[in-house]
């Protein structure tokens, strides 16, 4: 059996300012309507003998990724929750011990949460190849075969051509002669040109039983952290909780340092899928479908004489004169302004904005809560208004505040108000005042979404000022 594992704990800084820490890419529709956590999963369909997926992701997205694998109809075998951000040889090895308590020495299909497969029936080929070298004890690792020298990507060179009389394996595969990092133009266009490269895709396939042994052998502090962190791991809401302490002690490795670059079980099969990272704003724009200027644009966007550019808009819109080859995106809180061949530099700008604690670099005016969104309207030090759109059938945390009050305005549905021992309903039109120091809840009976306006005011307007008694969803005093 195969278990796919999507890495879904990336925060994608490159595609700021639609990307921020608390609502990274892989959770964003930017190819279709469905996020590229959905895609990674859907384009699976076609897999024979594929179980439910494992996916790791981290505490601040876990109830987004629920949701996002809800509406697919996928029922995962666990969302595995990192306490830290460790890189992918810890998370893998957590996957597979995780897998090892619920099926027999499982084949792990290991796939970026973020990655766009333009030709699903070459990539289900590879897959299918792959098994075949996995079964058989190789660690596989998938080469992209490379047709332009980017200096983004890491290169992975072929060893000697494995030979096997296998009639099902329908793409050749290779010994690994070496890894190499993201070279400069002059070395990458060579490397292009000999044909003995392809792209590090990021993705892999092994048994649980080779990658535990590579582990224990090449890599055994990590191994053993992560034992103990799965045998002392919890479960909560449908979520896998790994033990903080031990895991946090994991040294920060990749997969290809830690394993595939030290055994002598490594396998490339290179194969070409129109795959794309989506890394940057001009991999965006080479994926995105263009006009007859060779521009990309989406939402509302008007153009006079521009050319082979990416125009984003999401709130307002975006008006461009004489512009060629660049990158716009727009936001309700940020605009972003790059000459395509510069967008590499995206991300020491969030690097700036977080070194000075910008929020724009966190999260967007939108914040998603398990229950619905909190948008962001207006603000100052001593208040602010936010719309709530709460689920249908959803409820906030039974929770007071001692440092605000809060105004509540029915603008859509019908909500459900606790207020100390009071219980009523609110209609459309209609309000409620909940004073400092008062136990609230707000529920939402209807059947259709509940949109409030709320208005705090108060000397502290942080979400530190909560204390929580009742939670469906199994959060403490925080977010």
């Amino acid at each position: 059996m195969i278990i796919p594992v999507i890495l879904a704990g990336g925060s994608g800084t490159r595609l700021w300012p639609l990307s921020r820490t608390l609502f990274p890419k892989q959770l964003m529709n930017l190819i279709n309507k469905n996020s590229m956590l959905q895609n990674t999963i859907l384009r699976l369909s076609g897999c024979e003998n594929t179980g439910d997926p494992i996916v790791i992701c981290n505490e601040n997205h876990r109830f987004m990724v629920a949701e996002q694998l809800e509406k697919i109809n996928i029922n995962p075998m666990s969302i595995i929750l990192e306490p830290v951000g460790r890189n992918t040889a810890p998370a893998l090895c957590t996957a597979a011990l995780y897998a090892d308590l619920y099926v027999d020495d499982p084949v792990l299909l290991v796939l970026p949460a973020d990655h766009h497969i333009n030709d699903t029936d070459a990539f289900i080929t590879a897959i299918t190849t792959g098994m075949f070298y996995a079964e058989s004890g190789s660690l596989i690792t998938f080469g992209i075969i490379p047709d332009t020298p980017e200096t983004g990507y890491g290169y992975i060179k072929k060893g000697a051509k494995i030979e096997n009389n296998n009639s099902n394996n329908q793409l050749d595969a290779y010994h690994i002669e070496k890894f190499v990092e993201k070279p400069d133009l002059e070395s990458a266009t060579a490397y292009v040109k000999s044909r003995n490269y392809c792209w590090n895709s990021g993705m892999f396939m092994f048994k649980v039983s080779s990658l535990l042994n590579e582990m224990k052998k090449y890599a055994p502090e990590i191994h053993g952290l992560c034992k103990k962190s799965v045998d002392n791991g919890v479960k909560d809401l449908g979520f896998f909780r790994l033990e903080n302490r031990s895991f946090s002690k994991c040294i920060t490795d990749s997969i290809d340092y830690a394993i595939m670059e030290k055994t002598d079980k490594g396998v490339m099969i290179p194969f070409s899928a129109g795959w794309n990272d989506l890394g940057s704003w001009e991999a965006l724009w080479q994926v995105g479908k263009k006009d007859t200027n060779n521009n990309v644009l989406i939402g509302d966007v008007l153009t006079s004489d521009v050319g082979s550019s990416y125009l984003h808009a999401t709130s307002k819109l975006i008006a461009a004169v004489g512009l060629s080859n660049h990158i716009v995106v727009e936001t309700s809180d940020a605009v972003l302004i790059s000459p395509r061949n510069k967008v590499q530099e995206v991300k020491k700008l969030v690097n700036k904005l977080k070194e000075k604690n910008r929020q724009e670099s966190f999260s967007h005016t939108t914040d998603y809560r398990p229950w619905g969104t909190v948008e962001c309207i207006a603000s100052s030090k001593k208040f602010k208004t936010h719309k709530l759109t709460v689920k249908p059938g959803a409820k906030l945390s039974l929770q007071v505040h001692f440092h605000r009050a809060e105004h509540w305005v029915v603008v859509k549905g019908t909500a459900d108000v606790t207020k100390n021992e009071d219980k009523f309903l609110l209609k459309e039109d209609q309000s409620t005042y909940i004073p400092m120091g008062v136990k609230h809840r707000l529920e939402n009976p209807g059947t259709v979404p509940l949109e409030i306006i709320e208005i705090q005011t108060g000397s502290f307007l942080e979400k530190d000022d909560i204390v929580r008694y009742e939670d469906d969803y199994g959060r403490k005093n925080i977010s």
